[in-house]
């Protein structure tokens, strides 16, 4: 299992949410070693013929994601998602919204006052949602995975068509 590959808690969350297949087009790749790669080409900006051979063939990965962005498939997991964590009380709902804006200089824009910290050794590696149940870390990958499906929509919108 990858860095952010999803854990077992996750998976067995997610799974009865999935699609099926209707058996009519062949059968499909293994979904959590898809959704695995589409977490990891969202997370890492990789592109898609750059992803690691142990996500499967790279076009598998990328249609999917394409797929299942076109017809909702993911706002529909998340939702799916939510209302189950929601129901088990595992989601607090509560945000904080503040208008307020604070102002900087320019040269106050990220200037280093002490030297970085020293890498960790790979032993020493935290888990990236660690403190988190395992329905907040799934809510929190699968809203990355659709706010990205959300821009790519965005930008099919306002693009011109293209000829071939």
């Amino acid at each position: 299992m990858g860095r952010g590959d999803l854990s077992d808690a996750e998976w067995e969350r997610l799974r009865p949410f999935l699609p099926v297949s209707n058996r009519r087009c062949g059968r499909w790749r293994d979904h959590r070693q898809v959704i695995d790669g589409i977490l990891h080409r969202v997370r890492t900006g990789v592109q898609g013929r750059d992803l690691p051979e142990r996500f499967g063939p790279w076009k598998t990965v990328y249609e999917r994601h394409r797929l299942w962005s076109a017809d909702g498939t993911w706002e529909r997991l998340l939702q799916q998602v939510q209302a189950a964590a929601d129901a088990t009380g595992e989601i607090d709902w509560d945000i904080s919204v503040d208008s307020t804006i604070v102002r900087a200089h320019q040269h106050a824009a990220g200037a280093r006052t002490a030297p970085p910290p020293a890498p960790a050794s790979k032993g020493d590696e935290v888990p990236e949602h660690q403190g988190e149940t395992a329905w907040q870390s799934l809510v929190a990958r699968l809203v990355e995975v659709v706010l990205e499906a959300r821009a790519w929509a965005a930008l099919a919108a306002v693009s011109p068509p293209s000829s071939t």
